[in-house]
């Protein structure tokens, strides 16, 4: 089989580590962006042990100079990317009076900047071979933003103006690059165990939880079809669909229920760690501390990747339907 050679930001824990693990499933090259080497090396075994091959490459996406030489050495010792994932991602969970400026511009360097350098990395080689594809980890945050993260919002709302501008320069240029943004819902990643916060109670995702295993297959879908944007989770499509409708409503519906929702009722431990300017030491995994509460399948995203065949479906059962009535009648 021809080889294939994925990059994945983020990939050491959480969904980017789901991620990569999929790509490894699927025999694919994968390597490895993140900044702590106890989860990149973690994520190396996981790759590896379901057939794939993993380059470990510690890098702190907020470096353009960092994203730049990590997409160097993947080409110079494994060929040409054909995919990359832009994943990584920090986040804040505080009212945006309580945060401090230099808090604020590192979330955004690594979830926005971040995003912007490896999107810069990817495209200047994928672009002169015209063949690549760029994913884009987005959030149905980007469309309806909630209170207690600014940071994490506004990034992800400015990732999605960024692709949208670029993806229409692509597109002037005549360009077979392809340019996707995959949504997600709420999943069970240790983000919610090491998410910098000024919150007394420990943070929890808003809504049903989903396991990453979920995204990670959506974005390897997303990866290998040419589909503008993926959307993972039916909590994603209401989000996305309400605040194009009601978005005023669901101002005031958050502005109440998303501080409650938002923590468990776990006190923070004295000496909680966070990595938002280094990385929290050990191996975390793909999954949090929500198992227990996180399900293994999306029928939304089931429809969603066969959403032809489910017309086709449709249109031949109404066909049936209609013979058997006409029958009837007759």
């Amino acid at each position: 089989m021809e080889r294939k050679i994925a990059v994945i930001t983020g990939s050491s824990a959480g969904v980017g580590r789901a991620a990569a693990i999929e790509f490894g499933r699927q025999g694919w090259h994968v390597a490895l962006l993140a900044r702590g080497l106890d989860g990149l090396d973690g994520a190396r075994r996981d790759v590896e042990r379901v057939g794939g091959k993993a380059l470990v490459i510690p890098t702190d996406v907020a470096d353009h100079a960092q994203v730049e030489a990590a997409a160097d050495k993947v080409e110079r010792e494994w060929g040409p990317i054909d995919v990359w994932v832009n994943d990584a991602m920090a986040t804040i969970f505080c009212p945006l009076q309580s945060i401090a400026p230099e808090d604020f511009r590192r979330a955004t360097d690594v979830t926005y900047l971040g995003t912007v350098w490896g999107t810069m990395a990817a495209l200047k080689r994928m672009k002169p071979r015209n063949h690549g594809t760029i994913v884009q980890i987005g959030s149905a945050l980007a469309y309806r933003s909630i209170p207690l993260q600014a940071p994490y919002c506004g990034a992800k709302s400015a990732i999605r103006g960024f692709t949208d501008s670029l993806r229409s320069e692509l597109i002037h240029d005549k360009s077979q690059v392809h340019l996707t943004m995959v949504h997600l819902s709420a999943f069970n990643t240790p983000q919610f165990d090491w998410g910098r916060t000024c919150m007394q109670h420990k943070p929890k995702p808003l809504g049903k939880i989903f396991q990453p295993e979920v995204a990670a297959r959506g974005i390897y879908w997303a990866a290998t079809h040419r589909r503008r944007e993926l959307w993972v989770g039916f909590p994603a499509v209401e989000a996305i669909l309400g605040t194009r409708v009601i978005p005023g409503f669901l101002d005031r519906k958050l502005a109440f229920q998303a501080y409650d929702g938002q923590q468990s009722d776990e006190p923070i431990e004295p000496g909680r760690k966070d990595n938002l300017y280094h990385p929290v030491p050990g191996d975390h995994g793909a999954h949090g501390r929500f198992d227990r509460q996180a399900v293994t399948w999306s029928w939304e995203l089931w429809i969603d990747i066969r959403r032809w065949v489910v017309v086709a479906g449709v249109i031949v059962l109404l066909v049936v339907l209609g013979l058997a009535l006409a029958g009837l009648r007759a």
